[in-house]
């Protein structure tokens, strides 16, 4: 930490401010995580780039919200407005597990603690904040707002939400990656001191609102409430108004009013996600945490992100809903930079754990003809099938790797995020693209694997597959059996480390059973295994919660309670003897005894 002053962070307190020469703030951030001044955190990017517009800017972490709320009122009134994000997890999934119990610990606060954010911290935060300052607007984002902006299921409370606007009394929501809204809306308000209400990539509350000709008016909260069909009509056109380049406005009215939610902007340029990346980040915690150890930090202290968005449309994940499906790139010179920084880093050991992104090999990949992508509104550009007009091309990604490792203070780089192994395994009849992924697998196996590679099918069944946007585990077959044949002619001993889900909107008993019974066989145990979670607007959610698929409005059944999950949970494992026991039991009264003898003998 010598090497840095407190100066070089953006400040926390009344003396930082002071050590600026300042006297007053304009923007003043309020968030749940703990403040770590590097680009993986959201709320230091979002302080950085209005840092970087010439404003004052100061950032307080993790609030009391439980004593006399001197947090609140320590740096005073902000002369634009307050922003609020609850971190870069919803709060209720970064606090509990999927059987709702409280996690071992919080990933995002000092030694792990769980008693620094209440639960949904940007209602908590925004109404404080309202009641203390009623006259200076309150601008809410990150992932818990974003994943929120519209009437959504909330599973830990087992019911229908409206818009957090409703609930956190905000007077603006910015949802998705905020950096471009964020700087239109300081511009804005510098200019003409009153919140703006045509910003694309925010939504807001009114109570008066014509709707236009071009305008998609959802049903309303309160027919969501009584009609569940409603919900899952709405949740088609959410989902596809994020993954457009051209989107339509929402509208959803709830009582006498109207959520407005103006349609995103058109996908970041590289040279825009540079300048986010480029900012004076000092990639460390504030020095108040100074020998505490935060989880989330030592993950990626040593990663690298290459690029946002992912086109994968998986059924269960939010990353589209709030990056979008196109992938925004960052350049080799800005990666670079970065890499070089994390090599003076003092306890850099010459290890890169992370060259990655949502998912590790989109890096680069788009439209062959843009004005295609342009026109499109499929939520997966590779599913049910990849799109022909994909370029999926791995060249520049192992240019970048390539280049990294060229650099004398990096001894090894490791991909540590997900691949897509369906995209390896991909034949475009393009050759070079083709030979590029031949190539990309080799070296990925040989080069940038720590003995383990993760991968996720997270099924056996091609029917629930086919429900979480996933290929067929035919492909998970062919990619095993590549990954072993590279592993025997380079005399490595590697594992294969598969992801899979329990309890999936349409995953039977029969299928988890089946599941067991083809692990068994590949001779996994399994381990890194979860019960579906439902957060906040995803597919897989909304089919939970209202028993609708949204875009073919059939019937789907879920598994929705504790007996039901834990029955299709301990299928993972079958090779545990205390559990041999049930699964036998389960097996007999589900009439799969011919799974029994495969399983046991």
């Amino acid at each position: 930490m010598s090497e840095h002053h407190l100066t070089d962070f953006l400040p926390t307190t009344k003396k930082e401010v002071g050590l600026r020469g300042w006297s007053d703030l304009d923007v003043i951030l309020f968030s749940g995580d703990a403040y770590v001044d590097h680009p993986s955190f959201g709320a230091a990017v979002i302080g950085r780039v209005i840092e970087a517009e010439g404003l004052r800017v100061a950032i307080i972490p993790q609030p009391n919200w439980r004593d006399d709320l001197r947090d609140f009122r320590k740096l005073g009134r902000p002369r634009l407005f307050f922003g609020i994000s609850a971190g870069c997890m919803d709060s209720m999934v970064n606090k509990y597990t999927a059987n709702k119990r409280l996690r071992s610990e919080d990933a995002y606060t000092p030694d792990g603690r769980h008693d620094m954010r209440p639960e949904y911290p940007t209602i908590v935060y925004a109404n404080i904040l309202k009641r203390l300052y009623p006259d200076v607007p309150v601008v809410i984002g990150g992932i818990e707002a974003s994943m929120r902006r519209l009437t959504h299921y909330d599973y830990w409370q087992d019911g229908l939400r409206p818009s957090i606007l409703v609930e956190a009394k905000a007077d603006l929501l910015v949802y998705g990656m905020g950096e471009k809204p964020i700087i239109a809306i300081c511009r804005h308000l510098d200019a003409h001191a009153t919140l703006p209400h045509d910003i694309p990539q925010t939504a807001f509350l009114t109570s008066t609102f014509a709707p236009e000709q071009t305008d998609i008016v959802l049903h309303s909260h309160e027919e969501c409430l009584g009609n569940k069909l409603s919900q899952a009509e709405n949740f088609r056109h959410i989902e596809e108004e994020s993954n457009k380049y051209h989107a339509s406005r929402l509208l959803q009215p709830i009582g006498h009013q109207m959520v407005v939610v103006n349609p995103p902007y058109p996908p970041m340029t590289t040279e825009e996600l540079d300048h986010t990346f480029d900012l004076p980040y000092t990639r460390l915690p504030h020095p108040k945490y100074k020998g505490k150890r935060i989880p989330a930090y030592d993950m990626i202290r040593f990663s690298v992100n290459l690029h946002r968005g992912c086109f994968g449309g998986c059924a269960f994940c939010t990353i589209s809903a709030h990056q979008g499906k196109f992938i925004v790139s960052r350049s080799k010179a800005s990666i670079l930079k970065e890499v070089k920084a994390v090599c003076q880093m003092p306890d850099f050991k010459g290890y890169i754990s992370d060259l990655g992104g949502p998912s590790a090999n989109m890096y680069a990949m788009r439209g062959t003809d843009q004005s295609k992508c342009e026109r499109c509104k499929r939520p997966s550009c590779i599913h049910p099938q990849v799109c022909p007009n994909l370029n999926t091309s791995h060249q520049p990604l192992l240019d970048i790797y390539h280049a990294v490792d060229a650099l004398p203070e990096v001894k090894k780089s490791f991909i540590g995020s997900g691949i897509r192994y369906d995209l390896l395994l991909h034949r475009s009849g393009n050759n070079d693209t083709d030979h590029s992924a031949t190539q990309y697998t080799r070296e990925l196996i040989t080069r940038h694997v720590s003995g383990r590679l993760k991968v996720a099918p997270e099924h056996t069944s091609d029917q629930v597959l086919s429900l979480m946007r996933k290929p067929s585990f035919q492909l998970f077959y062919d990619f095993k059996r590549l990954f072993d044949r590279i592993n025997q002619s380079e005399g490595l001993h590697q594992q294969l480390i598969p992801y899979f889900i329990s309890s999936h909107p349409g995953c039977r008993e029969e299928d988890m059973a089946e599941l067991a019974v083809i692990t068994k066989q590949l001779d996994f145990h399994l381990e890194q295994v979860q019960d579906f979670t439902p957060t906040p607007m995803t597919i897989s959610t909304e089919t939970f919660y209202t028993g609708f698929h949204p875009y073919t409005l059939k019937p789907v059944v879920s598994p929705k309670t504790a007996h039901e999950k834990l029955a299709q949970r301990m299928f993972f494992f079958w090779y545990k003897p205390e559990e041999r026991n049930a699964i036998v039991k389960e097996l007999r009264r589900i009439g799969r005894n011919d799974l029994i003898d495969k399983l046991y003998h």
